[in-house]
């Protein structure tokens, strides 16, 4: 099992980086597909994986973002994501990882509370962001914005990094139970 680290890899000239976690292969395939839509000066790749560890006899290039997609549908993605963050080296934890959790937008099938979701990305001070990626404009919205994370995390955007980024999106109203 290796552990997947920010700095594992030298990085490549303009080129960003998403690695999309999920059990859900036909969102995250739609979810890529759209990101790979949106206009950017880098070049995008996106890679997708059900669970970590990825194999290390892969050759892979440097990964500057992380997205673990959870389901609120399906108590198996969510344990999926909590396998697979064991396999995540601390320091992606600067910015270089998010939560997005899907389904939100029917409440009354939620397997997983909404509450569970946002403990787990507050327990690794990671932003989460909430999407029905299952509709089409919301998923284009999405993409957009992650295109841009992407960015900042790759280093493309200059006077903001990806540390600056997690301060930025932490909610004021809501804050992280030990700052209490």
């Amino acid at each position: 099992m290796s552990v997947l680290r920010p700095q594992g890899q030298l990085p490549e000239l303009n080129t960003a980086t998403v690695l999309l976690v999920g059990t859900e292969d036909a969102l995250l395939q739609q979810l890529a597909d759209s990101m790979l839509k949106e206009d950017c000066a880098s070049m995008l790749k996106v890679h997708l994986a059900q669970s970590l560890p990825l194999p290390s006899n892969v050759n892979r290039p440097r990964i500057d973002l992380i997205v673990f997609v959870v389901n609120l549908h399906s108590k198996y993605s969510l344990q999926n994501v909590e396998e697979s963050l064991r396999h995540v080296d601390a320091t992606f934890f600067l910015g270089k990882v998010c939560f997005l959790a899907t389904g939100a937008g029917r409440d009354s099938h939620c397997s997983i509370h909404r509450n569970t979701v946002l403990r787990l990305a507050q327990t690794y001070r990671s932003p989460l962001l909430f999407c029905d990626l299952e509709v089409e404009g919301l998923r284009a919205t999405m993409a957009q914005r992650l295109v841009r994370m992407l960015q900042i995390c790759a280093g493309h955007v200059p006077g903001v990094s990806a540390l600056n980024l997690l301060s930025l999106m932490r909610c004021s109203e809501n804050p992280f139970q030990e700052d209490l």
